[in-house]
Protein backbone atom coordinates (compact mmCIF):
# COMPACT_ATOMS: atom_id res chain seq x y z
CA UNK A 1 0.00 0.00 0.00
CA UNK A 2 3.07 2.39 1.06
CA UNK A 3 4.44 1.89 -2.35
CA UNK A 4 0.85 2.87 -4.29
CA UNK A 5 0.41 5.96 -2.53
CA UNK A 6 4.04 6.67 -3.56
CA UNK A 7 3.61 6.07 -6.96
CA UNK A 8 -0.03 8.48 -6.93
CA UNK A 9 2.14 11.36 -5.37
CA UNK A 10 5.10 10.86 -7.86
CA UNK A 11 2.53 11.26 -10.71
CA UNK A 12 0.78 14.09 -8.95
CA UNK A 13 4.19 16.06 -8.91
CA UNK A 14 5.44 14.79 -12.48
CA UNK A 15 1.90 16.28 -13.88
CA UNK A 16 1.60 19.26 -12.26
CA UNK A 17 5.74 19.49 -12.74
CA UNK A 18 4.74 19.58 -16.43
CA UNK A 19 1.78 21.13 -16.09
CA UNK A 20 3.12 24.59 -18.28
CA UNK A 21 5.66 23.26 -20.35
CA UNK A 22 4.83 23.75 -23.67
CA UNK A 23 3.13 27.58 -23.39
CA UNK A 24 6.68 28.21 -20.76
CA UNK A 25 8.86 27.22 -24.00
CA UNK A 26 6.80 29.09 -26.49
CA UNK A 27 6.84 32.34 -23.91
CA UNK A 28 10.76 31.95 -23.94
CA UNK A 29 10.61 31.70 -27.68
CA UNK A 30 8.65 35.36 -27.59
CA UNK A 31 10.96 36.75 -25.59
CA UNK A 32 13.45 36.55 -27.99
CA UNK A 33 11.49 37.02 -31.02
CA UNK A 34 12.41 33.23 -32.37
CA UNK A 35 9.64 32.48 -35.30
CA UNK A 36 11.69 29.07 -35.57
CA UNK A 37 11.22 27.61 -31.51
CA UNK A 38 7.14 29.27 -32.14
CA UNK A 39 6.57 27.35 -35.20
CA UNK A 40 7.51 24.12 -33.75
CA UNK A 41 4.83 24.09 -31.22
CA UNK A 42 2.06 24.99 -34.13
CA UNK A 43 -0.82 22.60 -34.52
CA UNK A 44 -1.69 21.75 -38.44
CA UNK A 45 -3.68 24.99 -38.70
CA UNK A 46 -2.97 27.83 -37.22
CA UNK A 47 -4.69 31.41 -36.36
CA UNK A 48 -2.75 34.76 -36.24
CA UNK A 49 -4.52 37.55 -35.61
CA UNK A 50 -2.34 41.36 -36.24
CA UNK A 51 -3.54 44.64 -36.52
CA UNK A 52 -3.37 44.67 -40.37
CA UNK A 53 -4.30 41.50 -41.03
CA UNK A 54 -5.79 38.12 -39.33
CA UNK A 55 -6.06 34.45 -41.02
CA UNK A 56 -5.61 30.80 -40.71
CA UNK A 57 -2.45 29.99 -41.52
CA UNK A 58 -0.73 26.32 -42.16
CA UNK A 59 2.35 25.42 -40.08
CA UNK A 60 4.84 26.69 -43.28
CA UNK A 61 2.37 29.28 -44.01
CA UNK A 62 2.51 30.66 -40.41
CA UNK A 63 5.97 30.27 -39.48
CA UNK A 64 6.88 33.05 -42.55
CA UNK A 65 4.36 35.07 -41.14
CA UNK A 66 4.94 35.08 -37.74
CA UNK A 67 9.22 35.68 -38.97
CA UNK A 68 7.73 38.83 -41.37
CA UNK A 69 5.89 40.25 -37.88
CA UNK A 70 9.51 39.91 -35.66
CA UNK A 71 11.59 41.57 -38.90
CA UNK A 72 9.14 44.30 -38.79
CA UNK A 73 8.99 44.07 -35.06
CA UNK A 74 11.68 43.48 -33.86
CA UNK A 75 11.51 42.13 -29.93
CA UNK A 76 12.69 44.14 -27.02
CA UNK A 77 10.67 41.97 -24.44
CA UNK A 78 7.58 40.00 -23.63
CA UNK A 79 5.97 40.57 -19.95
CA UNK A 80 3.35 37.55 -19.24
CA UNK A 81 0.41 39.50 -17.46
CA UNK A 82 -1.81 36.40 -16.92
CA UNK A 83 -1.48 32.73 -17.63
CA UNK A 84 -3.79 29.66 -16.91
CA UNK A 85 -5.02 26.52 -18.33
CA UNK A 86 -8.57 25.47 -18.96
CA UNK A 87 -9.99 22.02 -19.79
CA UNK A 88 -6.39 21.13 -21.26
CA UNK A 89 -5.95 23.73 -23.19
CA UNK A 90 -3.54 26.86 -21.86
CA UNK A 91 -3.41 30.57 -22.48
CA UNK A 92 -0.98 33.12 -22.24
CA UNK A 93 -1.70 37.15 -21.78
CA UNK A 94 1.09 39.31 -22.30
CA UNK A 95 2.48 42.33 -23.59
CA UNK A 96 5.09 42.32 -26.69
CA UNK A 97 6.95 45.54 -26.39
CA UNK A 98 9.39 45.76 -30.32
CA UNK A 99 11.16 48.32 -31.31
CA UNK A 100 8.00 49.72 -33.36
CA UNK A 101 5.32 49.42 -30.28
CA UNK A 102 3.74 47.52 -27.71
CA UNK A 103 1.31 44.38 -28.41
CA UNK A 104 -1.09 42.97 -26.53
CA UNK A 105 -0.44 39.37 -27.04
CA UNK A 106 -2.45 36.08 -26.33
CA UNK A 107 -0.80 32.75 -27.07
CA UNK A 108 -3.67 29.62 -26.92
CA UNK A 109 -2.29 26.33 -27.02
CA UNK A 110 -4.45 22.99 -26.77
CA UNK A 111 -3.54 19.61 -25.95
CA UNK A 112 -3.68 17.00 -28.58
CA UNK A 113 -2.48 13.54 -27.65
CA UNK A 114 0.92 13.83 -25.85
CA UNK A 115 1.64 17.43 -26.38
CA UNK A 116 0.89 20.67 -26.20
CA UNK A 117 0.13 22.62 -29.50
CA UNK A 118 -0.25 25.92 -30.51
CA UNK A 119 -3.55 27.14 -32.28
CA UNK A 120 -3.81 31.13 -32.17
CA UNK A 121 -1.66 34.05 -31.65
CA UNK A 122 -3.37 36.99 -31.46
CA UNK A 123 -1.27 40.56 -31.35
CA UNK A 124 -3.58 43.74 -30.99
CA UNK A 125 -2.07 47.26 -30.76
CA UNK A 126 -1.45 48.53 -26.79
Amino acid sequence: MKHFFTLAFLFVALTSFNKYIGIDDVIAAMKTGNASTVAKFFDNSVEISMPDKSNSYSKSQAELVLKDFFASNPVKSFEIIHKGENAGSQYCIGTLQTKSGAYRTTIFMKQKGERQVLQELRFENR
